[in-house]
C-alpha cells in the first residue's frame, strides 16, 4: 500500500475534525447571540411595564397589528385607549416607546438625547450627515452658521420668488383643467416647492417647473422616502450588508445617485459662477447671502471651511427638507379647504379684500390675512407634514405622571398622534380653524408640525411664507373642491403622503 493511500484516511479525518470544530464554534456562538437577545427581550420587558400596550407576538412584535398599509388607525385606537404613552414592538428584540401627550413632548424636547440612531442612520446615503442627521457641537455650530439664512431680511425679497414660482404651476393648472377638471395636485406642487428652493436657497435663474429632467430628482425623492421607511419596518434589512444585496438596497442606491446628481449639479454651477473675474468679492458685498452662499463662505471654529461631504450634506438635507415636507404641507391644506368650502370661501374673501385689485402679494400682505394661517395651521395639526421624530435615551427619564424609562430605550414622537389626541384638541377629526384664533387657549407643546426645542426645524417661517403665497394665489384662480372618487389615504412616511395622491377638482374663476 502507497504512503499517498495511508495519508489519505488521516486527510479526511483532519478536514472531519475542522469542520466539527468549526460546526461546534458555529453552535457556541449561535447559543450566545441567542442568549444575548433572550436577555435584551427580558430587559425591555423590564423596562416598558410601566408602558402597557397591546398584546404582542414574541417575534413579529406588533406587525400584525400595523398591517394595514395606512397604519394611522391602528396608532389612534392607541391614542385613544393608552394615555399619554405606549410601547410598541418592532420584532421580538425591538422595541420603542410612542408619546402623543403634550407634558411628554416638553420633557423629551427640552432635554439634548441624540436622534434614534437605528432610524436615521439610514438617511445618510441619501442626505449625508447635515443638520438633520448631526449631533453635539458639530451641529451646534451648523446650526449657528446657517441660521442667518433665515433672517426675516433675507425672508422678505423671498416672497416675490414664492409668487413667481406658484404662478407658473397655476398657468399650467388653467391649460390641463380646460381639457379635464380632475387633477392630482401633490406632484405639480412638489415641483413648484423645488422650483422655490431652487431660486431663493440657490440663485437659480428660471424655472425648474419646465425642466423635464428634474422630474427623475422628484421621482428619486419619492421612492427614497418610500424606500427608507420600508427598511424600517423590515428586521433583515437593519443589517446594510444584506440590505444592499436586496433589490430594494439597489434599488435605493440608484435613487441616491440621481439625488446626488442635482445638487452636485447645483453646486458646481455656483462655484463656477464664484470663480469668474471679480465675482467673488461681489457676493461677498452682498448685504445678505443666500443659503449656498453662506455654505461656500463658511469657516468653522478652527477655521476650516466645509468639506465637499459636508457642503453636499447640507445642500442634500435642504434641497428635500425645503421642498418635500412644505409640498406636503400646501397639498394638505388645499384638499382640507377643498372639503370645507365655507372656510375656503372665507379665505378667498380675505384674500381678495387685498389682492382683488390684482396687486403683487407681498411680505406686508402675510399677516393680514389671518383667517387663512389659521385654516394652514388647523391643516397642518390634521395631516403634520412630518408625522413623527424619533430620540434615542441618553440618560433616564421621568414624566409628569411619574412613570420613567431608563437609559438605551428609542422613543417614537408621533406629532400624528398628538394632533389627533382627544384629550389634547377635542374632536380632532374636525376640521375648525377657531382652534387657532387669536388669544386661543392651548399647551405650549399641544401643536407641533415643525416640532421644538432646540432642534425645532430651521426653515419654519420660510416654510409657512411659502404655503400662505401658495394658497392665497391658488384660491385668488380657482375654486376647490375634493373629488369623491379618490379620497386621499393619508400614509406615514418620511414626510406624510397620500397612498393614491392628492386628487382635486378645479374650476377657473373668472
Amino acid at each position: 500500500m502507497s504512503v499517498s493511500a495511508l495519508s489519505a484516511p488521516r486527510a479526511l479525518g483532519g478536514v472531519s475534525g475542522l469542520l466539527q470544530v468549526a460546526s461546534l464554534l458555529g453552535l457556541v456562538l449561535l447559543l450566545l447571540k441567542a442568549a444575548q437577545l433572550y436577555l435584551h427581550r427580558q430587559w425591555l420587558l423590564k423596562a416598558l411595564q410601566q408602558f402597557p400596550s397591546p398584546p404582542s407576538h414574541w417575534l413579529y412584535g406588533h406587525m400584525q397589528e400595523f398591517q394595514d398599509e395606512t397604519e394611522l388607525r391602528p396608532l389612534l385606537k392607541r391614542v385613544e385607549k393608552y394615555p399619554s404613552a405606549c410601547a410598541r414592538w418592532l420584532w421580538g428584540t425591538k422595541a420603542l416607546v410612542l408619546i402623543y401627550d403634550p407634558d411628554y413632548m416638553k420633557v423629551v424636547l427640552g432635554r439634548s438625547d441624540p436622534k434614534s440612531h437605528d432610524a436615521y442612520r439610514m438617511l445618510i446615503p441619501w442626505i449625508g450627515k447635515g443638520l438633520l442627521l448631526l449631533e453635539g457641537q458639530t451641529w451646534f455650530q451648523h446650526r449657528r452658521m446657517l441660521t442667518p439664512a433665515f433672517h426675516y431680511d433675507i425672508l422678505k425679497p423671498y416672497v416675490g420668488l414664492m409668487a413667481d414660482s406658484v404662478r407658473v404651476m397655476l398657468d399650467k393648472w388653467e391649460e390641463l383643467v380646460s381639457l379635464d377638471s380632475h387633477l392630482e395636485v401633490l406632484g405639480h406642487v412638489s415641483l413648484m416647492t423645488l422650483d422655490t428652493i431652487m431660486k431663493c436657497a440657490f440663485s437659480h435663474q428660471g424655472s425648474i417647473q419646465t425642466d423635464r429632467n428634474i422630474q427623475s430628482y422628484i421621482q428619486a425623492i419619492r421612492d427614497l422616502g418610500n424606500l427608507t421607511f420600508s427598511r424600517l419596518r423590515n428586521a433583515f434589512h437593519q443589517n446594510d450588508i444584506i440590505y444592499r444585496l436586496s433589490p430594494e438596497g439597489r434599488w435605493s442606491h440608484r435613487a441616491c445617485q440621481l439625488a446626488h446628481q442635482h445638487t452636485d449639479g447645483v453646486i458646481k454651477m455656483r462655484k463656477a459662477h464664484l470663480q469668474k473675474e471679480g465675482e467673488l468679492e461681489k457676493v461677498r458685498s452682498k448685504r445678505h447671502l443666500d443659503f449656498l452662499d453662506i455654505l461656500l463662505f463658511a469657516r468653522m471654529e478652527n477655521g476650516s471651511s466645509l468639506s465637499d461631504r459636508e457642503l453636499r450634506a447640507e445642500v442634500d438635507t435642504f434641497m428635500f427638507e425645503g421642498h418635500d415636507t412644505t409640498a406636503s404641507g400646501i397639498s394638505w391644506t388645499l384638499y382640507a379647504l377643498a372639503s370645507h368650502p365655507e372656510h375656503q370661501q372665507r379665505c378667498r374673501e380675505e384674500i381678495q379684500s387685498l389682492l382683488g385689485d390684482g396687486a403683487p402679494i407681498t411680505w406686508d400682505h402675510l399677516d393680514k390675512i389671518p383667517y387663512t394661517t389659521m385654516c394652514i395651521k388647523e391643516a397642518l395639526r390634521l395631516y403634520p407634514p412630518v408625522p413623527f421624530i424619533g430620540r434615542y435615551l441618553s440618560k433616564p427619564i421621568t414624566f409628569p405622571d411619574g412613570r420613567s424609562l431608563p437609559a438605551g430605550i428609542p422613543l417614537s414622537l408621533s406629532f400624528y398622534g398628538l394632533h389627533h389626541n382627544p384629550k389634547v384638541w377635542p374632536n380632532p377629526e374636525v376640521f375648525d380653524p377657531s382652534r387657532f384664533a387669536p388669544g386661543s387657549d392651548r399647551h405650549s407643546h399641544a401643536f407641533l408640525p415643525f416640532s421644538g426645542g432646540s432642534r425645532n426645524c430651521i426653515g419654519k417661517q420660510f416654510a409657512m411664507n411659502e404655503m400662505k403665497v401658495a394658497v392665497a394665489l391658488t384660491l385668488l384662480r380657482f375654486e376647490l373642491a375634493p373629488d369623491p372618487s379618490r379620497v386621499p389615504v393619508p400614509i406615514p412616511r418620511v414626510v406624510l403622503k397620500s397612498k393614491n395622491g392628492i386628487h382635486l377638482q378645479l374650476r377657473k374663476l373668472l
